[in-house]
């Protein structure tokens, strides 16, 4: 926002209030409001406002606030969308649906809430932000909304290819997990009851999968029925990475609940792609009659075996010792529970009056115990008509124990291509997938509870969700030096003495944890607080007493925690207007 004197000829000078802005690479003039007729000193003192001064004056000469709304969170939003190229890939065109689009995914990333509420903070009447007049949206009935909703799901495949041409390359790892989030309502066609992830099984739910590259950026989704089990979504994993994508060469990297056997002989290896998966706990506890000796283990965490049973692979045990320590601690809890509530039964066995009596009721109350945690195989149960009683079968709990903190990696990936500690990684890295989940399911982007009840539209919905976790992902990235996040990863890395050992934090990382504050003296915090920080740097529309028609926007001055942020991010918060 600047003043232009503009030469008129023989006449005065026609003194214009201006702001500039890009269109593609080119920069234009805008013109707001013509100050000609406003006294020289007024001019000047708005030009000393401009500049970041203060104007003290009458109060026939103070500036009038006409309204102030919270802008520096969507100017973070909307520079980072612009710099990822989002309203481009969206629509090479611009249209209604576009902007509303854009306006829909950014505001996922500011204050995640229901399509309504979303529309009342963008018309300007009801207005909870800046976003709204930046893209200049206007007034949005509530067709409009769910019809900017159904044309983003319309552009889902296209919007992946290109996410898949930015970051998958032939060869490159690919991480895949799957989660689920209950439904509001019965009507939807793929809401059905299933294993749920949200503990609410009196809910129906839909089951979807994330597809992300090794740094956890997401790059596509998919939504299946509710009760669709994990391995059976791989197929289309499988289809969309070869046929959609047209990839040759991917590592498909899941958890050994995804990449079964079954799904390995049947899906993965027709379809000619590798994986990184893990052994269920009883496969691991059959190698341990075999190839798994504890001897392994003497001199490092990480073992090459191999095993007739997996021809064609490579079977890297590890050993995590403060897992082992972990499981240790939690089944001896989960035994001393186990073995307060059985004492409960047995006691009711034995009471006067009104004792707990019958094999099958005795049985029904015993096994309600032991299969709410898992642990019947840990102990000899005797129960007849009269009486109950147990005790702890040391055999399997010492079976059982010799194991802890062993996980094994299979894989198809050769050694020449990635060595054991490569393979190690690349699986543990499924927890960036685990976290993108979380950032969905939280606060962050609210994915549920999900209210739409067309099967497209729900499907939209969480494409939605994954195009505000994409930008939210980078913002992150950005903002790192001012968050909890680690943001010296080769660092981290150095301090970690095997990819098996527990994550490792760098010591920079570690300075600004313990300080609460980073190398350059500023507070560190969550990204949710600091978006709501840079929140608190407003638009502000202003006019003149003398002049009440001509109104025009000025920011409020940064604070320097917002200035550094803007410049982690690479935006000038005045020109995303």
């Amino acid at each position: 926002m600047f003043i232009d004197v503009v030469p008129n000829g023989r006449s005065a000078p026609a003194v214009l209030l201006r702001e500039s802005f890009r269109e593609g690479r080119k920069v234009h003039k805008r013109t707001i409001a013509n100050l000609s007729q406003m006294p020289p000193a007024l001019i000047d003192g708005l030009r000393a406002l401009l500049a970041g001064g203060a104007v003290v004056g009458g109060a026939d000469q103070a500036l009038e606030i006409r309204r102030s709304l919270p802008h520096g969170h969507v100017a973070a939003a909307l520079g980072m969308m612009r710099k990822l190229e989002i309203p481009r890939l969206l629509g090479r065109r611009g249209s209604r649906e576009r902007d509303l689009a854009v306006a829909l995914i950014a505001g996922r990333v500011i204050a995640p809430g229901s399509k309504l509420s979303t529309l009342r903070g963008l018309n300007p009447e009801t207005a909870t932000s800046s976003l709204g007049g930046i893209l200049e949206l206007g007034v949005i009935e509530e067709r409009e909304i769910y019809a900017a909703l159904d044309w983003l799901g319309a552009q889902q495949r296209r919007i992946e290819r290109q996410f898949a041409k930015r970051h998958l390359r032939d060869g490159t790892l690919v991480l895949y997990d799957v989660s689920s989030s209950y439904l509001e309502g019965r009507h939807c066609e793929l809401a059905h009851h299933g294993y749920s992830r949200d503990h609410r099984p009196d809910r129906p739910q839909i089951v979807y999968g994330l597809l992300c590259d090794r740094e956890g950026r997401p790059v596509a989704v998919e939504v299946f029925e509710g009760n669709t089990a994990d391995p059976a979504t791989i197929s289309a994993q499988v289809e969309k990475l070869k046929r959609r994508f047209h990839l040759e060469r991917v590592v498909l990297v899941g958890d050994r609940g995804m990449i079964t056997t079954a799904r390995i002989r049947e899906t993965i290896k027709p379809a000619g792609l590798d994986w990184i998966s893990c052994l269920r706990a009883g496969q691991i506890q059959d190698l341990a009659e075999g190839p798994l000796q504890m001897s392994l283990f003497d001199e490092r965490d990480i073992a090459a075996i191999t095993s007739p049973d997996y021809p064609g692979e490579r079977l890297i045990a590890c050993r995590n010792a403060a897992l082992a320590s972990e499981r240790r601690r939690k089944r001896e809890a989960l035994l001393a529970a186990t073995e307060t509530e059985l004492a409960r039964i047995r006691d009711a066995t034995r009471r006067k009056r009104a004792p707990l009596h019958g094999e099958a009721a005795i049985g029904l109350a015993v096994g309600a115990v032991i299969n709410k945690r898992k642990m019947a195989k840990h102990f000899d149960l005797t129960i007849t008509a009269s009486s109950f009683d147990f005790q702890r079968n040391a055999a399997s709990i010492a079976r059982e124990a010799a194991l802890d903190g062993i996980y094994v990696i299979r894989t198809s990936v050769s050694a020449e291509v990635m060595s054991e500690t490569e393979a190690v990684s690349a699986y543990k890295d499924l927890s960036r997938v685990e976290r993108a989940f979380r950032t969905l399911k939280s606060v962050d982007l609210a994915i549920r509870p999900v209210h739409h009840w067309l099967s497209p539209r729900v499907r939209a919905h969480v494409f939605l969700c994954m195009m505000a976790y994409y930008v939210e992902w980078h913002l992150r990235d950005a903002l790192k030096p001012l968050l909890f996040q680690d943001h010296d990863r080769p660092g981290a890395e150095a301090e970690r003495p095997s990819p098996v050992a527990p994550a490792a934090i760098s010591p920079a990382a570690d300075r600004k944890r313990g300080r609460r504050r980073n190398d350059q003296n500023l507070p560190i915090s969550s990204f949710t607080d600091l978006m709501a920080h840079l929140a608190t740097q407003t638009l502000n529309t202003a006019a003149l007493p003398k002049a009440p028609n001509a109104t025009f926007t000025t920011l409020a001055n940064p604070t320097p925690l917002q200035t550094a942020a803007f410049a982690l991010i690479g935006i000038d918060p005045m020109r995303v207007q």
